[in-house]
């Protein structure tokens, strides 16, 4: 049982660094593409298999870069009962009030989210596609990232509640079993943000006040299960890796409601906004980019699409097809 339980811990341990999971991050960058402006929607649509597929690639450098993983959360708690409202959303005057090394060491993911702002806004003022491509999937990352509630917390996995393995059910596992049900259609159109810093601590806020639910609604789904129904214990490689149930998975979602669903729309609505807000920033550069008459006409299908919510059924989500493009 020790066994199976410290296996169960590696493979947490290992989703819990693919935040939002595959499926999550890759989405909110496709959605995030239907709701640029008419100007620049082109540009990212014809490289929209790149922003997809690259959407995921800050989890992939954590295992060679010691300095990425504090990224891509906040531990607010560490930095005060009241942080969420009394951090300063200004980088140096937070560096002033509680170190470099505390911020380092408890995250700064709303900070870098405004740095790679300001590098994608160089990367439209240069002119260099490549550059732009790079830091607007990265920065689409790390926005994503904000909008999970585990990750503005010191209890990222529920390893202080015992109740490990949380995080990826919240962000991996969930998504995964229900995303077939989930509205993926916004009417939102991408809006300038005046004041970037703002806008990206208000998500965060706004993720950490779901925080008490995510514990809590896991304790009442777990009253309707004994531990052989709530976990299985599968197979791997002549291992025992012990994992939560697909019941277990399900119940916990129900008792969520629409949460996860509105935090992955949320996400792909502020990464619209931080792209063209950087492309506005840089005085609304020419890109060189229009669709010609059959990419016009198939962008207008998958708009369609989109706004029927019909993309996972008509087979147009690329994080949901079987082909991934990445080689």
């Amino acid at each position: 049982m020790r066994k199976a339980f410290l296996l169960f811990c590696c493979v947490s341990a290992v989703l819990l660094f693919s935040s939002w999971g595959f499926l999550g991050h890759r989405t909110i960058h496709q959605l995030a593409v239907y709701q640029l402006p008419k100007k620049i929607k082109p540009f990212f649509y014809t490289e929209l298999k790149y922003l997809v597929y690259n959407s995921v690639r800050p989890d992939e450098r954590r295992s060679a870069d010691p300095m990425e993983a504090s990224k891509h959360f906040i531990d607010l708690e560490a930095y005060g009962a009241d942080a969420a409202v009394s951090m300063p959303i200004n980088w140096n005057e937070a560096v002033a009030m509680y170190s470099k090394d505390s911020l380092l060491k408890y995250g700064y993911v709303p900070y870098w989210v405004v740095a790679m702002q300001q590098k994608l806004t160089e990367a439209f003022r240069a002119g260099n596609k490549d550059s732009i491509l790079f830091y607007a999937a990265d920065l689409g990352h790390y926005i994503s990232d904000a909008h999970v509630p585990l990750h503005t917390s010191l209890n990222y996995d529920g390893q202080l509640s015992g109740q490990k393995g949380l995080h990826s059910l919240w962000e991996t596992m969930v998504p995964e079993i229900e995303i077939n049900n989930y509205d993926l259609y916004n009417h939102h159109h991408a809006q300038y943000i005046a004041h970037p810093a703002e806008a990206i601590w208000k998500a965060v806020r706004q993720a950490h006040l779901l925080v008490g639910a995510v514990f809590t609604e896991e304790i009442e789904a777990t009253k309707e299960f004994t531990d052989a129904t709530k976990y299985r214990i599968q197979q791997r490689n002549g291992r025992e890796v012990k994992s939560y149930s697909t019941e277990f998975a399900k119940a916990y979602s129900k008792r969520l409601g629409a949460t996860i669903n509105q935090q992955l729309v949320s996400a792909a609505s502020l990464c619209s906004d931080f792209w063209y807000t950087a492309w506005v920033d840089a005085g609304k550069p020419d890109l060189n980019v229009t669709f010609n008459k059959s990419q016009k006409k198939e962008y207008k299908k998958e708009y369609k699409r989109y706004k029927k919510n019909e993309l996972i059924q008509q087979g147009l989500l690329l994080s949901r097809q079987t082909k991934t493009g990445e080689d």
